[in-house]
């Protein structure tokens, strides 16, 4: 049976590849520290729970729109309002099976084999592939570590080319939780207006910020940059429900009709009981958010403070998201027991084999000199993680 060249095209994810091996050790007895996948490790607030079972319990178990509810649109069009300066229209939103499904369908309907898209690194892993499947060309622009890893005017204008049609802004960042300022914004919007491409600008990691920064929307700007942007988000990370599978997509009224359509001949509508609770989300008390927050700035300042008296990596303080990404390269070259180590990939796949320590290999990300930690995790496995990771570096000749 033959395979469409689309389907073979893909390549499988490092960071889930590392969770499956770490899984399979674990459920062979191996006590593994997994700094791997982005995921919170709260559980999703009751009163978002209470509204799925009411849901439930009223029989709201049926087909909905193919876009998403009213309902959940006009929690969403309040939610850019209140949180953003953002005003939409609920023609303009489009609810998806999570803010992937949603940076999917809007690759989808904006790009064309010959269109060229503009892709910072550190990238997260399925933008590459997103890009792929919709037929464009990924133009991967590395940033500096020096940088925060954000992306420069210069650097900006030095990629562009006639075929330029869409820019992938992600704020705050995954892997490196960079967060780009209001004056960085607007100075990459003017370019890209400029030259009239399209941004979809990724901002599901926009209430996990620390050191009192603010989350700002490049589409909050200014008009013109409203109208040129495709804005993602989701309620996956914030509210701690990665498995409810929510996300949407705020955009001008004819892209929003071109994804709404696609969707439904694809996916048709997202859950509608996680609609429900989604809608609870949006609209109703936002403490446990704060507390999250304030516990994962905790939580990435021990990390940090760990990481960076280890001789040899230096790591940048993110501003935002949950991730901490460091520079191991000065291990390269050396060996443990004999077996060596190149690059990154190759000093995960030991720290995961020999220190039992989960982390992704930057490769993933474009980048193969750092490794990617999460800190969505017990401060009692990050202090127990940090140790065995400082002792089997320790090791190494």
């Amino acid at each position: 049976m033959r395979l469409a060249e689309r389907a073979t095209s893909i390549s499988p994810s490092p960071t889930l590849s590392i969770d499956a091996k770490a899984k399979q050790m674990k459920a062979s007895g191996v006590k593994v520290i997994s700094f791997g996948v982005g995921e919170p490790d709260f559980d999703t607030p009751q009163h978002i729970k209470d509204a799925a079972i009411v849901a439930i319990q009223e029989g709201d178990t049926r087909y909905t729109p193919a876009g998403g509810t009213l309902k959940l649109k006009q929690a969403i069009v309040e939610k850019f309002r209140r949180e953003n300066g953002l005003e939409y229209q609920t023609n303009q939103i489009v609810v998806s099976v999570g803010a992937k499904h949603s940076l999917y369908n809007a690759f989808q309907v904006l790009c064309q084999p010959g269109d060229e898209v503009i892709l910072p690194a550190p990238y997260w892993v399925s933008y590459l592939e997103q890009i792929k499947l919709a037929g464009a060309e990924a133009v991967v622009v590395q940033t500096r570590q020096e940088n925060g890893f954000k992306l420069t005017v210069d650097q900006l204008k030095a990629v562009i080319t006639p075929k330029s049609r869409v820019f992938l802004l992600n704020s705050p960042s995954n892997p490196t939780g960079g967060v780009y300022t209001k004056e960085e914004l607007t100075a990459l919007g003017e370019v890209l207006l400029q030259h009239n491409i399209t941004i979809i600008s990724d901002e599901i990691y926009e209430k996990l910020l620390y050191d009192g920064l603010e989350h700002v929307s490049i589409a909050s700007i200014s008009p013109e940059l409203k109208e040129n942007t495709v804005v993602i988000n989701g309620v996956s990370k914030a509210y701690a429900m990665t498995g409810w599978r929510i996300g949407y997509a705020a955009a001008p009224a004819p892209v929003a009709k071109a994804i709404a359509d696609l969707q439904s001949h694809s996916t048709s509508n997202p859950t509608s009981i996680a609609q429900s609770a989604s809608v609870a989300a949006l609209n109703g008390p936002q403490e446990p958010v704060q507390a999250m927050v304030a516990e994962f700035e905790k939580r990435r300042n021990y990390m940090l403070e760990r990481l960076n008296a280890i001789a040899g990596i230096t790591c940048p303080k993110p501003g935002g998201a949950f991730y901490l990404y460091p520079n191991v390269a000065t291990y390269f070259g050396k060996t443990y027991q004999g077996k060596p180590v190149n690059n990154a990939t190759d000093l995960a796949n030991l720290l995961l084999e020999i220190a039992e320590v989960a982390v992704v290999p930057g490769i993933a990300f474009g980048g193969d000199d750092f490794i990617r930690l999460s800190y969505a995790t017990s401060m009692e496995n990050i202090q127990e993680g940090i140790d065995r990771i400082e002792k089997f570096l320790g090791e190494l000749k």
